[in-house]
């Protein structure tokens, strides 16, 4: 076979799937069964062998396919293991540890403590707990941030694997509880961060014991001192420094969130992320350092190798640079063992190789587009560009020379007998030097063309092959990768090496590193400016929701066909499976589904967005309303554009993605703090809104951005206030609040400017206050005459605030259940306790975004149906009549 190692890895994945399986893992489970297989698995191979020395090869496949399988769902039950019992984690869960208070903890430094826009970040490795009086011996990691107050000096003294102390208030990561939701909590796991902690002061750590002398000491300083050196010789240039702390050291910290998104927009965000592209760069100038040095093929293989190995090391061991530096590996031992390997048996053997190591990796998302890249380039471009260019490309080398052309097929032959015959024309017809060097130049431009076409079918066959994923994992469909990587593509292969060798040059004499830091920067910047140029074509690049899986396994059956008939010759039928692949990319990219909504029903959801507020209403016949799109506060990390988790990104837009939406008939804002308005920039960016619905005018540099790029997508803009209302689909919403809209004089933004709506269907009625408080609720139930306030669910206003939901707004709505839209750990203490104990009073159902996540609440005008996304595990709500009756007494009682 001419790809065992394809197999091998294909058939280990397959098993890895089948073991994922909740019969298979129960299966496996029992100690009786796993050991059973395993043997049987050992047994095959060996049948496999027998079949071998008897050179009957296929029934040897067979066998090794076989026995693969059983080893790859074995793999998942040995690496899906418990926690140690010791874990932070598993003291959190078991109850034994609570996160309620500033504990003492102590760990060591696992790297040297890293700058980031608002201040810096260590990471530990926890040892030990100091709790009720007890020390708990632990394990696990925890990401501790300084504050922006915390001046750099109180840091000098720390570095990489130095024994410390410190107390800090540790929780788990925030994650948002939504469908489609980004799980920043996996993610950190993944790196080995369990906890996230901030430290208020300096004084609270203390250094214990310096760092011993270790290998991994010295890298992680190294590291840092790099950091430090780029950032000083690009002191003039801090944007061209943060895109090349990415492409150089894997840190995007600096990466402005525009540019980033700048470079998802255009198909080149590859470039900031350290993977093949960046490995191969690098290896091809150390094999070019190699041959100019005239180091022999084993000296140049270890050569290469062992920087690989440190670059590695340098960026942290990260997952996609061990991929890309396991395929170099294996070609460049290739081409030391004399042997020319597939790219795609290069693939094999690195994807099993990281399979076998850690089996869960088949489901990581970097893990699925790095492999998929390497089979479009080994299966498509390359098969592709043999058939056309390649044998043309192979021509050129030598065509002056007539006794090669013997070693080429017919039309290169000829194609070089052409190009001699246009040299001699050349010469015979310019003068002196310009005629003899014609030929030469226009080989030198044939070849360059050659080269630009491959970059182009490159960058095709990839931004095609992984369109479904792309779609999927990201939801994002560009159309200028291929255009965009033919500046991309180069421009890194020349910043790489050249990075490299600036810092290089840096840290042997600093002027030298100041001089190459010239070019360096301006190549930097020209890249940037080339992909912000291109981002500028909006229809180039969309967001859409993830395709349905059949969608997905159709355009893989086609991308694998193509491939295998490409290598086995087979035009028509290659044809054929091209048409398959083009209808099935055309669908995914179009996504021409509609969306999944509860027809005939009025749905409201309350969006788990931490601490903010984000509420989807979806009319009986489809049209769509969002209010609000949460946000951080302002101001949470020291300013008011901290570049940290965006609830619009990541969890109000892939909800809404996941319900197949891609329009929004309506995006209302309450009112401009940041913690509704933050997430509504990335929603007009990502999602076609039809109006965009404010209440008052205020003076806000968050609130003009969002105005002016509403302006700029020709989203209309409506001033509601008090007085209006709309029929729609059967829902009449009326507006209650504030008194005034438009354009009177603006001034700060406060919670009392709140859009207040009303949303009746049928019998039911909602009620949603945004963050309105206590004078404004004085005045729209002096204002509201009898039931026109009465709903059966309340979304609290503020968060749960002691000073909103007052006991006589309370007994006005008299609802049955109370939405409470609020984070954990909220610095204001919201919910309140004593707003908890008044809706209890009133016997209302309360229901919190922070304990239940997203709270969905349909209703067909008559019944009422509520779903939570962990649980809607809350005592019943008492008798209608006596929770009124509680709410007038509550209401006394405060008077």
């Amino acid at each position: 076979m001419k790809l065992p190692a394809v197999a091998i890895a294909t058939a280990f994945a397959c098993g890895i799937l089948l073991g994922y399986l909740s019969f298979t893992s129960s299966l496996l489970a029992t100690p009786f069964w796993f050991r059973g297989l395993f043997l049987l698995s050992l047994f095959i191979l060996l049948i496999g062998v027998e079949f071998v020395r008897r050179e009957r090869l296929q029934a040897a496949l067979a066998s090794a396919v076989c026995a693969w399988i059983l080893l790859g769902a074995l793999a998942v039950r040995i690496a899906d293991r418990p926690l140690p019992a010791d874990h932070v984690l598993a003291f959190i869960q078991k109850g034994e540890l609570e996160l309620k208070t500033p504990l003492r903890w102590r760990g060591r430094l696992r790297d040297e403590p890293r700058r980031l826009p608002w201040g810096y970040a260590v990471d530990i490795d926890l040892a030990q707990v100091n709790y009720q009086g007890k020390a708990l011996s632990t394990r696990g990691g925890m990401r501790l941030g300084y504050e922006p107050t915390i001046p750099a000096a109180a840091l000098a003294d720390f570095h990489a694997g130095d024994e410390v102390a410190f107390t800090a208030q540790a929780r788990l990561p925030a994650v948002f509880r939504d469908d489609g939701a980004f799980d920043r909590r996996d993610y950190l796991a993944q790196q080995g961060i369990h906890l996230v902690a901030p430290l208020r002061a300096a004084e609270l750590t203390e250094r214990l014991k310096p760092a011993p002398k270790t290998l991994r000491v010295w890298i992680a300083r190294s590291r840092a001192h790099l950091r430090m050196e780029l950032d000083g010789m690009l002191a003039g240039a801090p944007d061209a420094a943060g895109v090349l702390r990415a492409m150089l050291l894997g840190d995007r910290s600096f990466v402005d969130r525009e540019e980033s998104k700048s470079f998802q927009a255009t198909g080149t965000f590859h470039v900031l992320v350290i993977a093949g592209l960046h490995v191969s760069a690098l290896a091809f100038f150390l094999h070019f350092a190699a041959r100019a040095l005239r180091l022999s093929r084993g000296l140049t293989s270890l050569f290469i190798l062992a920087l690989l190995i440190g670059y590695v090391a340098v960026v942290e061991v990260r997952p996609p640079v061990v991929r890309a530096t396991l395929m170099a590996a294996v070609v460049v031992l290739g081409r030391a063992m004399f042997r020319r390997l597939d790219l795609l048996n290069s693939a094999g053997m690195a994807a099993l190789v990281i399979l076998l190591v850690r089996p869960l990796e088949l489901f990581d998302a970097s893990f699925q587009l790095s492999f998929l890249a390497m089979g479009c380039i080994g299966g498509l471009a390359a098969p592709w560009l043999e058939n056309t260019i390649e044998p043309y490309a192979r021509a050129l080398r030598g065509w002056r020379d007539v006794t090669r052309d013997a070693a080429n097929e017919p039309r290169p032959t000829q194609f070089r007998i052409d190009l001699r015959a246009l040299d001699r024309w050349l010469a015979s017809r310019l003068p002196g030097i310009l005629g003899a060097r014609a030929g030469g130049g226009l080989a030198a431009l044939t070849a360059f063309g050659f080269r630009v076409w491959e970059i182009f079918v490159l960058s095709l066959v990839l931004q095609a092959g992984m369109l479904p994923m792309m779609a999927k994992q990201f939801h994002r469909i560009t159309l200028s990768g291929p255009v965009a990587n033919l500046v991309a593509v180069p421009i890194t292969g020349i910043l790489v090496p050249l990075g490299f060798l600036t810092l290089g040059a840096g840290l042997a004499y600093q002027r030298l590193g100041a001089l190459l830091g010239v070019p360096l920067a301006w190549l930097t910047h020209l890249l940037m400016r080339m992909v912000l140029w291109l981002a500028h074509f909006s229809g180039w690049s969309y967001r859409i929701p993830g395709p349905p899986w059949w969608t997905v396994a159709w355009f893989f059956a086609a991308l694998v066909a193509l491939a295998v008939l490409l290598r086995l010759g087979k035009r028509q039928a290659t044809r054929v499976a091209l048409v398959c692949l083009a209808l099935a990319a055309g669908v995914i990219a179009s996504y021409p589904f509609a969306p999944r909504l509860t027809v005939g029903a009025l749905e409201v959801t309350a969006l788990d967005v931490g601490q903010g507020d984000s509420i989807l209403v979806i009319l009986p016949r489809g049209k769509t309303m969002l209010i609000d799109g949460g946000g951080a506060f302002a101001g949470f990390r020291g300013e008011e554009n901290y570049a940290g988790p965006d609830p619009g990104e990541d969890a109000v837009s892939p909800y809404l993605w996941s319900r197949g939406i891609r329009r929004l008939d309506v995006v209302a804002l309450t009112h401009a703090h940041h913690d509704h308005l933050g997430g509504l920039i990335a929603i007009v960016e990502n999602f076609r809104v039809g109006s965009l619905w404010i209440g008052r005018e205020v003076a806000a540099p968050a609130f003009a951005r969002l105005e002016q790029l509403a302006t700029e997508r020709h989203i209309p803009i409506v001033h509601e206030a008090s007085g209006a209302s709309f029929d729609r689909d059967g829902v009449h919403g009326d507006v209650l609040w504030p008194h005034t809209a438009g354009k009177e004089p603006a001034g700060p933004p406060k919670n009392d400017d709140s859009l207040v709506l009303r949303l009746v269907y049928g019998k039911r009625a909602i009620l949603l206050p945004g963050d309105a408080e206590k004078d404004a609720e004085q005045e729209i139930v002096a204002e509201t005459p009898g039931d026109a306030l009465r709903a059966d669910v309340l979304k609290v206003g503020h968060h749960g605030s002691r000073n909103s939901t007052t006991p006589e707004f309370l007994a006005r709505v008299h609802p049955s259940l109370a939405l409470i839209s609020s984070g954990a750990d909220n610095p204001y203490g919201h919910p309140s306790p004593e707003l908890l104990e008044r809706l209890a009073l009133a016997g209302v159902r309360i229901l919190r975004t922070d304990q239940n996540g997203a709270i969905h609440v349909v209703t067909d005008g008559e019944s009422l149906q509520v779903s939570c996304y962990v649980a809607c595990l809350v005592a019943p709500r008492a008798d209608a009549s006596t929770g009124a009756q509680r709410a007038d007494q509550e209401q006394k009682r405060q008077n």
